[in-house]
């Protein structure tokens, strides 16, 4: 068997799709998961698309999600959404309150979208990205359990907690896209390189007894390393008030882990605010990105944040995207109830 299969974005949402409802998803919840798995493999983080969808139906199976969660959502306060995922898969509760978001923050200028009590968001930048679209700049917050040690300590307090801004040139499209953790590499990385019995570079991770390990069993049982030092803690701790004490989740080092079935719903949260740059500027703010973005193409080797991503998709639109051959299978396994 190849190692790889190429298919198209509609055959990796049908596909995922299936499979999560025949573990028991709610076709709604299915169905916002599912086109968000087909974008993370447009853009060509194949890490966190359809690799995570047998992860996912496990969860769902062993009760880490209840697959057959609906998001309730209410407006407290005028410019504020809040909606609880009720254990169930973030992206449904994203999109119920970003149905909301984008007309609230067209007639306000601003708005904001709290979630709680919700499971693992996927790669935040596909919905920072659906916020530009609309035209509006979009910010992203996102918590996740502990896996990152304050300065000096050796138990991990926060997560890799990742942050994203996404800002809508002319088109609607991302001019730039910024999508990154507090961490110095994402930790599925690490788990991956475990699985495959391959060793880390130093610098990604420390053990237990808080020195950097070249091991990454040893690192998956200590910290990951902040990126910049203390600045990257900064991030994680920024990310953490506005994804779970803004939000009323549960903080990093009380949730359960995303991976492995030990513990039951993590209970995280996300945190979305959407503003018309088009109202703060005074009508200036697509000039003024664009010179931004043309000042960094004007300089050889500068890279653009959300580049890559954007060139990712625009072959994957045209031929298609290669998934790993042994995920499909399992994915078409469960699909089909052999799993």
């Amino acid at each position: 068997m190849a190692d790889t299969e190429t298919l198209s974005l509609d055959e990796i949402e049908a596909l995922a799709f299936d499979a999560l409802v025949a573990a028991g998803t709610r076709p709604e919840s299915a169905r916002a998961l599912a086109k968000a798995t087909a974008e993370t493999e447009a853009d060509g983080v194949s890490s966190h698309g359809m690799a995570y969808v047998p992860i996912y139906c496990e969860h769902v199976q062993c009760g880490k999600v209840v697959g057959g969660a609906m998001p309730v959502v209410e407006c407290p306060k005028p410019g504020l959404i809040r909606v609880d995922a009720a254990n169930g898969f973030a992206h449904p509760a994203i999109t119920a309150g970003f149905d909301l978001l984008f007309p609230m923050a067209r007639e306000q200028g601003i708005a904001a979208l709290a979630i709680h009590n919700s499971y693992n968001c996927g790669v935040l930048g596909v919905h920072t990205r659906a916020i530009a679209e609309a035209g509006l700049l979009g910010i992203g917050f996102t918590n996740a359990p502990a896996s990152i040690a304050p300065v000096g300590a050796r138990q991990p307090i926060v997560g890799t907690n990742p942050f994203s801004i996404a800002a809508p040139d002319a088109d609607g499209a991302p001019a730039i896209l910024i999508d990154q953790s507090a961490s110095v590499i994402a930790k599925s990385e690490i788990m991956k390189r475990s699985r495959e019995g391959l060793p880390i570079p130093e610098g990604w991770a420390l053990g237990p007894d808080g020195q950097p390990t070249t091991d990454p069993a040893i690192a998956l049982k200590g910290s990951m390393a902040p990126s910049g030092g203390y600045k990257g803690v900064g991030i994680a701790l920024l990310v953490e008030l506005m994804a779970a004490a803004m939000t009323g989740a549960t903080l990093g080092v009380h949730a359960s882990p995303f991976s492995g079935t030990a513990g039951g719903p993590p209970a995280t949260g996300q945190f979305f605010i959407a503003i018309d740059p088009g109202a703060t500027s005074g009508g200036a703010f697509a000039d003024r990105l664009a010179m931004l973005v043309g000042e960094m193409r004007d300089r050889p080797g500068a890279h653009i944040p959300g580049a890559g991503r954007a060139s990712a998709r625009r072959k994957a639109l045209k031929g298609g995207v290669a998934v790993n051959a042994a995920t499909l299978a399992k994915v078409r396994a469960i699909r089909d109830g052999a799993a």
